[in-house]
């Protein structure tokens, strides 16, 4: 052990007489590896900080959530999009026969949409979302009022003419004014307004509340004709239930309302989040690889710079490997003295190279919305990598100064 530290002090000695001496040579050397570093786990950290936000934004629908539609999700590949085209659209139908005959779920809902301007006496919105919900919605998507309140059964049942709208929505028609109780004219007809949706902001995928004026669904279809329109149903299953034990219930369910025959495939599709979850796997699987030989090039040419480095710290050293040679210093004793040196000296251009992603990181996270999160992982894996090269590139040059003869090393003094 105490051989061990006494390796580990001196190579690191050495390592920045390395840098103190010849401060140039030695920097430049160093480069590559603090610019190989930076690519990798710039990459890396980018995109681990993207999949954190859309994870949290995809888990933010419920891992135990499916969705009926028409439509089959799917993230790149092929989509034989006039296959699904003549298949029927969901309807309340369904989901009455669901909520009836499914003994897996615990909350079910209905939800469609489209894009309308909407008004209060001289001002508008334009390109607002519309959504028609039957009265579980806010049970398997949940969102917070911050004034007012939600549907009441009632409401919902009868078809009232109440509406929920987002923050950006009350702020763009009422500004200065209370905002529940007042008029909003949606498709040519007055709703009273009930609720305001606390403000959200856009997630990774430019979704949110803030733009949307809810209705329930029994009014909605009294202004629009519901029957070719794209609907999704909602379920959540019961705590303790797969979504596979689920979807299998579905599947079921689903056929005999549509009465296929056992051959006949599908004419819906059952999706669920994972779907998206697997679809960015994937991607940034691919981009991960970009990252790795992006920095892979980097790391090439710092592993020759941290070789040549030590190939010259063995010819300027020669004199002393033989003098402690010749005090009794063993091969392995000499070899891990340079290996140290090497790991070392690319250690400290990886820490570099980690700092600089540090600090943007910070940058990024002041500037914009989003944040950029170096994780403890990345930084892990930052310090193996360069330790690692550190180890690669250093071990011919520490093998030769292992294998020098020391009187004609000590000769080399003179």
């Amino acid at each position: 052990m105490l051989l061990i530290v006494r390796l580990l002090r001196e190579s690191l000695i050495f390592a920045f007489q390395a840098i103190i001496v010849n401060k140039i040579r030695t920097i430049l050397s160093l480069l590559g590896i603090t610019i190989g570093i930076f690519c990798i786990i710039s990459v890396f950290t980018i995109f681990d900080s993207m999949e954190i936000a859309i994870r949290t934004n995809i888990e933010s629908l419920g891992s135990n959530v499916l969705f009926v539609q028409k439509w089959p999700w799917a993230m790149g590949g092929d989509y034989p999009w006039w296959k699904y085209y003549q298949r029927p659209e969901t309807s309340l139908d369904d989901m009455r026969e669901i909520q009836k005959r499914s003994t897996l779920t615990d909350v079910t809902a209905f939800m469609m949409g489209v894009s309308k301007t909407v008004k209060y006496q001289s001002n508008y919105v334009e390109g607002v979302t519309i959504l028609g919900v039957s009265h579980e919605y806010d049970q398997v998507l949940p969102f917070e009022i911050s004034d007012g309140r939600y549907f009441s059964s009632l409401e919902s049942t009868t078809g009232k003419a109440v509406a929920i709208i987002g923050n950006n929505i009350a702020e763009g028609l009422y500004p200065g004014v209370e905002t529940v109780g007042q008029k909003i004219k949606v498709m040519g007809r007055n709703v009273e307004v009930i609720g305001v949706i606390n403000k959200e902001g856009e997630d990774m995928f430019s979704n949110s509340n803030d733009d949307n004026v809810i209705l329930p669904i029994n009014y909605f279809k009294t202004l629009v004709d519901i029957r070719d329109m794209d609907a999704t149903i909602i379920v959540k299953a019961r705590p303790y239930v797969s979504n596979d034990e689920l979807r299998d219930e579905l599947t079921g369910i689903m056929r005999s309302v549509r009465k296929l025959k056992p051959s006949a495939e599908d004419n819906f599709a059952i999706n669920e989040t994972s779907i998206i979850t697997q679809g960015f796997d994937a991607l940034f699987g691919t981009i991960g690889i970009v990252g790795w030989i992006i920095g892979g090039f980097s790391l090439l040419v710092g592993g020759f710079g941290i070789a040549n480095i030590m190939f010259v710290s063995v010819r300027e050293r020669t004199g002393i490997i033989g003098i402690q040679k010749a005090l009794g210093a063993k091969n392995y004793f000499i070899l891990f003295q340079f290996l140290f040196e090497a790991i070392f000296l690319s250690l400290i251009g990886g820490v570099v190279g980690l700092l600089i992603v540090f600090i943007l990181t910070l940058i990024v996270s002041q500037a914009f919305s989003f944040d950029l999160i170096l994780t403890a992982a990345n930084i892990w894996l930052g310090i193996g990598v360069s330790a690692a090269i550190g180890l690669i590139s250093g071990i011919i040059p520490a093998f030769t100064a292992s294998r020098l003869d020391p009187v004609e090393a000590m000769r080399s003094t003179g």
